[in-house]
């Protein structure tokens, strides 16, 4: 048995214990799991503007589907609903593959309506899309 007087008993430790290490390793990287979906959602995001325009679309070939704030589609002038607007567009799609089409939304409505109306455009197989917006305010 070892006495706790006597003095030459200490011996340094060549070793490092290293389950604190890890212990603190793996709390460090759940904080981080948990904080960077924060800081990337509180970013305020301001959207760039463009004051040049360039029309390379033949404007014969150009199509507008408008959404009014009573949540009216309209085809050119013509009143559709979301699945007309795609069948519609397929099939002039499919005739003139070069059509292109200007979106034009109220800017009450909701962005999921704007959304649903430019999932449409896709499936109808439209690669040409563009969203009209009012220039910037100076």
């Amino acid at each position: 048995m070892r006495r706790f007087s006597q003095k030459h008993g200490f011996q340094t430790l060549s070793e490092i214990n290293v389950t604190p290490l890890l212990d603190l390793a793996f709390v460090l990287l759940i904080i981080f799991i948990i904080t960077t979906p924060l800081m990337d959602q509180t970013s305020n995001l301001v959207l760039p503007s463009s004051k040049a325009s360039s029309n390379a679309v033949n404007p014969a070939l150009q199509q507008s589907v408008t959404l009014d704030k009573d949540d009216q589609i309209t085809l050119n002038t013509q009143p559709v609903s979301i699945d007309q607007l795609a069948s519609l567009l397929s099939a002039k799609f499919s005739s003139q593959p070069g059509i292109a089409v200007v979106v034009r939304s109220h800017r009450d409505l909701p962005v999921q309506k704007l959304v649903d109306v430019l999932d449409a455009i896709h499936r109808a197989g439209v690669t040409k899309v563009g969203v009209v917006t009012n220039p910037p305010s100076e």
